[in-house]
């Protein structure tokens, strides 16, 4: 996480909220050999206290057997900002480029659950975002032909992450004064979906 002070004092319910959101991250943990990383979805519950998670079978944190220290890594919105944005260099000399970004990390330990736990879990990440996709009667489950799911669950393993602390980076420039900032935004306002969604971030800060 980015050290300045002026990029953390975002609540640690925004950054809970992003995170469920996204319900998409990275899980790291320390192997025998190194860190180990996987991309998984994931479902953090209203309290923010836990994520559960299902990993593939072949998956190397699959081996660890008991409670390990482990970090999900959530990614927001990000934009590559230029100097120039800030106005004419004869009036705002000597910026440099920067990367503004949203990131925060729900930091914990990760529990191996146990198999039957799976099917509810798998059900519950699927009705969450299921219930996303406007215009269609929800996936359930219940859909597969008998027999289809169980064989394809023998395929992948429940864990949950215990969140102990919450930690968010919401860098977009709160070390540059709201005129500086705002040329930033109408620039990345004409940029790609990620440029607008870190203006609009920018947008609602205070002056």
């Amino acid at each position: 996480m980015h050290p300045n002070p002026a990029f953390r004092q975002t609540p640690a319910a925004d950054s809970l909220s992003l995170a469920r959101s996204r319900g998409f991250g990275l899980l790291m943990v320390n192997g025998d050999a190194g860190p180990l990383v996987s991309h998984v979805p994931f479902l953090l519950d209203a309290a923010g206290a836990v994520a559960d998670l299902h990993l593939s079978r072949g998956n190397p944190i699959c081996r660890i057997a008991q409670p390990v220290p482990a970090v999900i890594a959530v990614s927001g919105a990000d934009a590559y900002i230029s100097p120039d944005w800030y106005g004419p260099h004869e009036a705002v000399p000597d910026q440099v480029p920067t990367w503004n970004y949203v990131a925060v990390h729900l930091r914990g330990v990760l529990d191996p659950l146990p198999p039957e736990a799976l099917c509810a879990h798998v059900d519950a990440l699927s009705a969450e975002h299921e219930a996303r996709i406007a215009g269609k009667r929800p996936w359930t489950s219940a859909k597969m032909t008998p027999g289809a799911i169980e064989r394809l669950m023998r395929m992948i393993l429940p864990f949950r992450l215990r969140v102990e602390t919450v930690e968010g980076t919401w860098k977009l420039n709160q070390n540059k004064a709201s005129a500086l900032r705002a040329g930033v935004v109408a620039a990345l306002e004409r940029g790609d979906a990620g440029a607008r969604g870190i203006a609009a971030l920018m947008r609602a800060l205070p002056d």
